[in-house]
């Protein structure tokens, strides 16, 4: 993640905006281990990515409720290590952390626009799908004046203390702060703060196939075995390499393949050969008719979540490309690169291999790699020498350590994850009275929106409403023309 400390730019107008209750906030935590007499929050968020980051904007719609939201980095950050020029998001601008549930909110896209003066150049450049980097600059914008939302904050423990009917949360100021008092807070200061509910926003971590493991060097400058998660920090070091290879179909692969292609010489000499790799059958676009994107609805997800839960995990499986796959963009952004690359007869300096998947992988005597495939359908061995690899092969949810005391509270299910409810509250032991929910844990639960932006809003909405116990957001009761599952009878 990102290590700048710089808060966005605000403008004037956006400053007088800020809350007043920052100060109130501040005073509150300004000192270690907050005794138990402290008055509870009634929402604590946990990991401030894009979705806590929607509740903590959605929040404002319900002044009364006193949110908290911690998060161990230094600001906020999204996908930095793929925040290339030129790379969009995969979802329309209105799948922002507010518009589809109140787009009536100050902390909408457009009006980040307007405070940043880019309303005109944007109006006409005629986007639907905007920059990533320009995603994540919105996002920090909202993040940077949002009160609740505390960063340098990494929670340790998370407990249920069932004398007070409340959770307890010990979190530790991974730097330096300036909590509006005169001392502020050194690097290490501990803090125990309490809450009636807590939402779990931790997000997910970078996965990387086992025989690769064992190659990764994480503390290496230059890096030639990494996650695409890294892939930014390490490209130009790449692009001076004969050779890299990209395992993985998804959006992220393509990126990096893209980005390396562009690092080709025009006269084919320079830049790295490009090796892609993938286990999907063909390297498939993303599922984008208007009707398969009703998927993407609470609609689908009142379908999906009635379904057994070996359907489910079939589903999930099955439904990859409505997830996993490629923009067509993308796709034709490459497939125009080797054309460019072949005019005159020449061979380009690429190759993409579908239906393969990396079975072992090691060193090799001339300080690269050799990775062992085999070709599925064919059912072939083959060797590939390499001199780089980047793994864009996704991420996955992880039990966070601090979970660890409640863990037993848990109701877990069979596989060890989450029992969630209709409005993503996980299931507990009836001595837990609290509330704690979960963002981006569900995909087993809720089908495969779960890791998209277009119901982030939807998401938030529903888990505030059930923190608040009230309707504070008003909610579509129907929002797909498609009838998922059998039709009702007359």
């Amino acid at each position: 993640m990102t290590t700048s400390q710089q808060r966005p730019h605000a403008t004037e107008h956006a400053t007088q905006q800020t809350p007043e209750r920052t100060t109130e906030h501040q005073r509150h935590e300004s000192a270690p281990y907050s005794t138990p007499h402290s008055a509870p929050y009634d929402l604590i968020g946990i990991g401030t990515g894009p979705f806590n980051l929607s509740l903590a904007a959605l929040s404002d719609a319900a002044p009364d409720l006193r949110t908290l939201f911690l998060d161990a980095k230094p600001a906020f950050s999204w996908h930095p290590g793929l925040l290339m020029e030129g790379t969009v998001l995969q979802v329309p601008f209105l799948a922002d952390l507010v518009t589809m549930a109140d787009p009536t909110s100050r902390w909408s896209y457009l009006n980040y626009l307007r405070e940043h003066d880019r309303m005109f150049p944007f109006f006409f450049s005629e986007r639907f799908h905007i920059p990533r980097r320009e995603y994540d600059h919105y996002c920090r914008w909202v993040a940077g004046h949002l009160p609740s939302c505390r960063f340098d904050a990494r929670v340790t423990e998370l407990e249920w203390e069932e004398d007070g009917g409340v959770f307890a949360v010990t979190y530790r100021s991974t730097a330096g702060t300036d909590t509006g008092t005169d001392k502020g807070t050194d690097a290490g200061t501990v803090f125990r703060v309490r809450a009636r509910q807590v939402v779990l926003g931790v997000g997910t971590l970078p996965v990387v196939p086992e025989p690769l493991r064992p190659l990764l060097t994480p503390g290496e400058p230059e890096r030639r075995v990494l996650h695409s998660a890294d892939y930014r920090a390490h490209r130009d070091h790449l692009a001076t390499l004969p050779d890299v290879t990209v395992v993985g179909a998804g959006q992220s692969g393509a990126e990096v393949a893209l980005d390396l292609l562009r690092r080709q010489d025009g006269d084919g000499e320079g830049g790295p050969y490009v090796r892609w790799l993938a286990r999907t059958p063909a390297f498939a676009p993303m599922e984008y008719s208007k009707i398969g994107l009703e998927h993407f609805t609470p609609d689908y997800i009142r379908y999906f979540r009635a379904l057994p839960e070996t359907r489910r995990d079939r589903l999930v499986r099955e439904q990859w490309q409505l997830y996993k796959g490629i923009s067509e963009e993308t796709l034709a952004e490459i497939h125009d690169e080797l054309y460019e690359r072949t005019i005159g007869g020449t061979e380009p300096r690429a190759a993409l291999h579908p239906g393969v998947s990396v079975e072992s992988a090691q060193g090799s005597a001339d300080d690269g790699y050799v990775l062992t495939c085999r070709h599925t359908e064919q059912d072939e061995v083959f060797e590939i020498r390499t001199s780089a690899i980047v793994s864009a092969t996704g991420y996955a949810a992880a039990r966070p350590d601090f979970l660890d005391p409640l863990a037993k509270l848990i109701d877990w299910d069979e596989k060890g994850r989450y029992r969630i409810d209709a409005d993503y509250r996980v299931a507990l032991d009836p001595r837990v009275t609290g509330a704690l929910y979960v963002q981006n844990a569900e995909l087993h639960t809720h089908g495969v929106g779960a890791p998209d932006l277009t119901l982030g809003a939807w998401r938030a909405a529903t888990i505030l409403n059930a923190a608040a116990g009230r309707r504070v957001l008003r909610l579509p009761e129907r929002a797909a023309w498609t009838t998922f599952g059998s039709p009702a009878r007359p």
